[in-house]
């Protein structure tokens, strides 16, 4: 009687080892039990522009002030802040730095 219910369980893996299926997740080189997904983008504008509605819906989420609603706002602040620039964030200010001291 197992074997009849491994036979089905192996059928199932079998399948969706052959369909390339759960190709969304990539784990992450840290064993923590992490994944990385992409995210297309045709520019920084519509990056900030995602970002921005993020964050605004999240305010607007926790206006609503129920327990539910804030943890849908928690996901959207955590989403938005992995989507941050930070990189980026530093070479403006690097940009900014340098055009204020020509300006002098």
């Amino acid at each position: 009687m197992d074997i009849n219910r491994k036979e089905p369980a192996m059928h199932l893996l079998e399948l969706i080892c052959k369909m390339k299926y759960f190709t969304k997740l990539k784990p992450e080189d840290k064993n923590d039990n992490s994944f990385n997904t992409n995210l297309k983008v045709s520019s920084y504008i519509e990056l900030n522009q995602m970002i921005t509605s993020l964050l605004k819906t999240s305010i607007s989420t926790l206006r609503n002030n129920t327990s539910e609603s804030k943890i849908d706002a928690m996901i959207l602040l955590e989403i938005a802040l992995q989507l941050l620039p930070n990189d980026e964030m530093e070479l403006l200010d690097e940009l900014y730095n340098m055009s204020v001291n020509r300006a002098i």
